[in-house]
């Protein structure tokens, strides 16, 4: 486990000191691109596909290393517009469904109004009772609102639900 942290950190100080190198040989050119009497292009290097191709895949991979970190500062829960969920954010009057799951981990599954599919927010327990008020006020201020199924009556209040 300890080896490929360690070989990609040397494959990007590699690839870092090549850009490098040739950054400044581009930066050369460009001051005396102007003096040129005869020129072509430069041959391909051998292996320059494969190259190209390992340039790409860590070029994801470091991608990947940067952006996971700060995505792991995003406070999950609730917000003024909606709930920000472990998959993303989604908009109280975006909300068609909601469930609690309570087993190991206490979580909230949201069904979205217009598709099938489903996001879910694990609550931390200490957060729990605020966690089924807040969303009790929210559905009793109409923010989310179940109603306008076939047999809606008027007789079934929707913040029990929660």
């Amino acid at each position: 486990m300890d080896l490929l942290p360690r070989l990609l950190f040397v494959l990007g100080v590699g690839f870092f000191c090549a850009n490098v190198r040739l950054l400044v040989q581009f930066i050369r050119f460009l001051k005396i691109r102007s003096s040129a009497l005869l020129t072509w292009p430069g041959r391909r290097p051998p292996f320059y596909g494969l190259l190209i191709g390992m340039g790409a895949i860590l070029g994801l991979i470091v991608y990947y290393g940067y952006a996971l970190p700060p995505s792991l500062r995003i406070g999950r829960g609730f917000y003024e517009d909606g709930i920000w969920a472990d998959g993303g954010f989604i908009r109280y009057q975006n909300i068609g469904g909601l469930t609690w799951r309570e087993g190991e981990q206490i979580t909230l599954v949201m069904i979205y109004r217009m598709r099938a599919f489903a996001r879910r927010l694990v609550v931390p327990e200490s957060c729990y009772g605020a966690a089924r008020r807040l969303l009790r006020d929210k559905i009793a201020t109409h923010d989310i609102h179940f109603t306008g199924k076939s047999l809606d009556l008027g007789l079934h209040d929707e913040r029990d639900d929660v």
